[in-house]
Formats: structure tokens, C-alpha cells, sequence
């Protein structure tokens, strides 16, 4: 596996800074408007297979170089592509990190948003589905193409719906295998339960999703160094290898691109600080409150946290909007040892996160949680840590062994459209990487 791109170590904190920073001011180039003329137009690919796979840090890579998780389907893909390393989008948790991914824009612009205190309800959210913008499904449809989701639910009502033959999703649960099986069947021309109901697709679908999320599994089981990682990488590979031979079997390998990539990254945690968090908050003058999803404050609290993997901090009540209090805060917070960052109004806007967040989000050091120690080591993301994951390019359209250069969550949905040759979701914020594909 030599061109595999070189392991990146969670203790070199600076070097991951320097590629966020990178990545981010990396400059887009103009995609074509959703509006322009439908109908597909020139395309490189006629099928795009993306597998998604969820908690796929990009340390991974080093079992597979090691040999402890042979992949070998992955390896002969690349003989067709390249496999680099994507930026995600802060934060790094799932569900704003697929939405980025599907629609191509920052959370800024499709405003999903995970684990924020929301001042409308007066209540803790956790991670939800809403969308404010289209996703590659609804733009594809909306052209003229054809979609089929095995599980990618951030496609889910977006693009994509139970017994639609031209945008069908089937949600069969299971392991990475059962939603193999879907894939394949549709691939094979034979019908698959979407709720409840046998449904046969249109053809093969223009854009065919596979979600698995096994990695994360076991990854917040029991951290980035768990010993069922091998296994886990070994078995994604085997389903990775029956999707390749399903496209051969249907006629359609020479024609069909394969997109391969995770919303985030693991970061391994034994320690909590949440003792030591709301003291220094308290000692700064402030009464704070830990709340989970559905929670509102009790009478008196001026400070809310919400926690999924880097905490949301706001001020509330009477205090709200106080920028004196904030910087008090933030002072606190900064001076804990714990602390890795914490991200103001002007940080969150750089980098581009849902105005949702409150005052301050605050990132904690690698081992460290935001919460209660952990009885074993667990694992956590959210941070600008575990924004780091795989992007693999691969098969018709691609250039064999040319790299993009600095791929973001935000490029996969224009660089998929341009692949199929539809114009890219209208929101897109991204770039098609076209150093990467054929011309």
C-alpha cells in the first residue's frame, strides 16, 4: 500500500492546525449553478457508487499498511484512483458532517447542527436531521437522475424515500454486510424491502450510497486503538470487494466511479474534567449547568453546556449577550489544563460552523472529556482533532494516481455531480476536484 498517505498522530496537535488551516483557505472555484440547463450534460462516469463510512480516522490506514487489516479490494480500486486525506467540517460529529458531505456546503449554510443549546425551545438538542439547503439526492432527482441509499440516512426525505423507485432508501439495519446486500441487489436488477415494501429501482441508480458504521461503533466503544479495528477494516474490504464484482456482474464496472470516504475521525479518552469544568465556571462567578438533550436550565442558571465531544457554552438569562461575561469565561475555561482551544464568535464563523453554537465551544486535549471519566477507555470526536479522514477517488473518470489537492467534506458533492455530469447541489460551497478526474 505505498501510496498511502503517511499516519498522523493525535499528539501533533500543531501539524493537524496547519492542515485545517490549509484546508480551509483553500480556494474554491466557481461551480456551475443548480439552475443551469437540466438534463445531465457531459459526464465522465454514468454510476457513482459512494461508500460512507462513519468514524473512518484516517490513522486507520496505518493497520492496513501494517498488515494487521489487509484490504485487498481496496488496494486493486486504487489502481484506478488515488487515496488522500479530506478535511471534514467543525463540528466533527456525524450528522453535520454527512450534511456537508451530501450538500456540499458548510454548516453555516445547511445549518445542521449537533449538541447546542437552543434558545427558541430553551432547550439542550442533540444531533438532528434538518436541512436548510438541497443535497446531491434532491439535485440529482431534480436533473433528471436516478438515486438509491442503502442507510445513508442524511439522504433520508432529502432526495430519497421509502418506495421510490427513482430515489429509493432502504434502512435494513444490521452490519455493514446486510446494506451490502441491498447495494447489490439493486445492482443485480431485483427488488428490496424499502419500509416494508419490495421495491425494484430504475435501472441502476446514477448515484448509489452505501452508510456503514461499524468504525464508530468501536470506536467510541472503546477508543482509536480498539483490537476489533483489523476486523472491522478487513470486513468493510470484503463488502467493498462484493460491490466491485455486483457492477461487473451488472455490465457497468468500466462506467462506474467509487467514492470512499468518512465524516470524522476517533480520539481515545480515560479522563473527564467535568468536575474541574463547572468549578472554574462557578469560581469565574457564573452558577452553570450541564444539560442533555431535552433539558431546559433551572431557575438561576446562567451558564448552559452541552457536551458532544467539545462543549457548547452559552451565557443565558439576564446575563445573555453580556460580552464582558463571555470573556470572563473564556478566560476560565482557557486557563484549565484540560482545555486543548476554545473557539469564540469570530473562531466558529471562520471556520465556518452553524451560528446555532453559543458563546464559546470549547475543544478538550486528546485523553480528555469534557464529562465524567469513562470506567475504560472510550472514544470521542467532535474537535478540530478528528476532522481528518480518507478520501478515496477511484474508477471511471478518475485519473489513476493523481491526488486532489487539499479535499474538504464540502468538494465530494460537486466533484460527484461533475462525475455524473449534473450541475452540483445549489448551495454548494465546495469545488470539483478536477486536478482529479479525467478530462
Amino acid at each position: 500500500m505505498a501510496p498511502m498517505v503517511p499516519s498522523l498522530r493525535k499528539t501533533l496537535v500543531t501539524c493537524v492546525a496547519a492542515a485545517l488551516a490549509s484546508a480551509l483557505l483553500w480556494t474554491t472555484s466557481a461551480a456551475p449553478p443548480a439552475s443551469a440547463a437540466p438534463g445531465r450534460g457531459e459526464h465522465r462516469a454514468d454510476h457513482v457508487v459512494l461508500l460512507a463510512l462513519d468514524g473512518f480516522d484516517v490513522e486507520y490506514l496505518d493497520l492496513v499498511r501494517s498488515g494487521e487489516a489487509p484490504m485487498p479490494n481496496l488496494e486493486r480500486l486504487l489502481r484506478r484512483g488515488s487515496l488522500t486525506t479530506s478535511t471534514g467540517v467543525m463540528t466533527s460529529i456525524t450528522n453535520p458532517s454527512w450534511s456537508s458531505v451530501a450538500t456540499g456546503a458548510w454548516p453555516a449554510t445547511h445549518r445542521n447542527t449537533a449538541y447546542w443549546f437552543d434558545t427558541t425551545t430553551n432547550t439542550a438538542r442533540g444531533q438532528q436531521r434538518d436541512l436548510a439547503v438541497p443535497t446531491i439526492a434532491q439535485s440529482i432527482r431534480a436533473q433528471g437522475g436516478t438515486v438509491f441509499s442503502a442507510q445513508w440516512f442524511i439522504l433520508q426525505n432529502y432526495g430519497v424515500t421509502f418506495g421510490d423507485p427513482g430515489g429509493l432508501y432502504t434502512q435494513p439495519g444490521g452490519d455493514c454486510a446486510r446494506r451490502t446486500d441491498d447495494a447489490v441487489a439493486v445492482l443485480r436488477g431485483e427488488p428490496v424491502d424499502s419500509g416494508g415494501e419490495l421495491v425494484r429501482t430504475d435501472g441502476v441508480p446514477d448515484l448509489i450510497a452505501v452508510y456503514c458504521d461499524v468504525l464508530d461503533a468501536i470506536g467510541h466503544d472503546g477508543g482509536d486503538a480498539d483490537p476489533r479495528l483489523p476486523a472491522a477494516l478487513a470486513d468493510i474490504d470484503a463488502q467493498l470487494g462484493r460491490i466491485v464484482q455486483a457492477t461487473r456482474d451488472a455490465g457497468v464496472y468500466g462506467r462506474t466511479a467509487f467514492v470512499i470516504t468518512g465524516d470524522h475521525g476517533m480520539t481515545t479518552f480515560d479522563k473527564g474534567f467535568a468536575a474541574e469544568g463547572l468549578a472554574a465556571i462557578e469560581a469565574a462567578g457564573f452558577t452553570p449547568q450541564v444539560l442533555t438533550s431535552g433539558q431546559s436550565p433551572a431557575p438561576g442558571t446562567d451558564v448552559v453546556v452541552v457536551v458532544g465531544g467539545v462543549a457548547d457554552v452559552r451565557v443565558v438569562g439576564e446575563r445573555a449577550g453580556d460580552r464582558s461575561a463571555v470573556r470572563r469565561l473564556e478566560r476560565a475555561l482557557r486557563a484549565l489544563p484540560q482545555v486543548r482551544s476554545v473557539l469564540d464568535e469570530a473562531d466558529q464563523r471562520r471556520l465556518h460552523m452553524s451560528p446555532h453554537y453559543g458563546d464559546l465551544v470549547v475543544e478538550p486535549r486528546p485523553g480528555w472529556s469534557f464529562g465524567p471519566t469513562p470506567a475504560d477507555p472510550a472514544g470521542r470526536h467532535g474537535a478540530t482533532t478528528e476532522l481528518q479522514v480518507p478520501l478515496v477517488l477511484a474508477g471511471a473518470g478518475v485519473r489513476p494516481g493523481v491526488r486532489p489537492h487539499a479535499p474538504r467534506h464540502v468538494d465530494v458533492a460537486p466533484t460527484i455531480s461533475a462525475l455524473l455530469g449534473y450541475a452540483p447541489p445549489a448551495a454548494t460551497e465546495g469545488r470539483v476536484l478536477r486536478e482529479a478526474l479525467r478530462r
